[in-house]
């Protein structure tokens, strides 16, 4: 039994530590030559921060940059305000007509081809644009995209959270008088506030990776990141957009443990709270 539980724990280990490595082998090494003093980018020739001086100068390169994170941001914004909204309704309004439809809807774009996506929005902007008042090419015809496809991750994944909520922490604050608004705003929402995160993260890393959706609605001044690096990669890799990338991986990174910290602290002062509601009750 020792030798099973131990080989046990050897093949498990031995595993994650292929998985891990599967998944972020790449990404170190793409930060590794981001210093490398060749020009080619898979011939090391020394160690040199020169690539990352030549980022800063690239102003074609960072103009793509940020435009890219721009829209990923309020992307994962919007996505985030109507994929909650759709969870609720999808969630909390048992039955109301056309329910079954307005599911598929939402759904739909889970399992429609991005180039369908992008072509459709394109010709809705292309023949109502006028009347929208936005161009058929550029980063607000981008973000519409955008959203229209985000949208649906996070609303599946915001979805599962509200299922699995207990409601009779929502009942017990209405049966006090809470409105509910109050109810939403003080009792909904912080306990779905990971899954707000996670959402907005899904949206955001969706929306910044994008290249078909983009590559229908951009316009001269609206290149995003990936267009820039897919049109670079024909011509081969330049070590400047491994500096960049490291650059993003390391911005991405880092606001994502703030926001897991911020999340996990506000949640132990929410169980803190309870439990002292609770004690004086008591």
């Amino acid at each position: 039994m020792m030798r099973a539980s131990r080989g046990g724990r050897l093949l498990g280990g031995s595993v994650l530590a292929l998985g891990f490595g599967f998944l972020y082998l790449p990404i170190l090494l793409l930060m590794v030559y981001s210093f490398n003093a060749s020009r080619l980018a898979t011939v090391w020739g020394g160690f040199s921060t020169k690539w990352y001086g030549e980022l800063v100068r690239d102003r074609q390169l960072l103009d793509a940059a940020w435009v890219s994170l721009e829209v990923a941001f309020w992307t994962a914004c919007a996505s985030t305000v109507l994929g909650t909204m759709a969870a609720m309704a999808m969630v909390r309004l048992r039955r109301f007509p056309g329910k079954t439809l307005f599911g598929a809807l939402i759904t739909a774009p889970l399992v429609m081809p991005e180039v369908i996506i992008g072509l459709s929005i394109l010709l809705l902007l292309v023949s109502m644009g006028g009347v929208l008042g936005i161009a058929p090419r550029g980063a607000v015809a981008i973000w519409v995209a955008h959203v229209t496809f985000t949208v649906s991750f996070v609303t599946v994944v915001i979805s599962s959270r509200l299922q699995e909520l207990d409601r009779s922490l929502e009942e017990a604050a209405m049966d006090l008088g809470a409105t509910p608004l109050n109810v939403f705003f003080q009792i909904t929402l912080p306990i779905i506030a990971p899954a707000l995160a996670s959402g907005w993260l899904l949206a955001f890393t969706l929306s910044l990776d994008d290249v078909v959706i983009a590559s229908f609605l951009a316009g001269p001044s609206s290149t995003t990141l990936p267009i820039k690096v897919f049109s670079s990669v024909r011509l081969g890799i330049s070590p400047k957009i491994n500096a960049l990338a490291t650059v993003m991986v390391l911005a991405v990174s880092i606001a994502a443990v703030i926001g897991w910290w911020l999340l996990a602290r506000s949640e132990k002062r929410r169980m803190r709270d309870a439990q002292l509601a609770l004690q004086r009750e008591g």
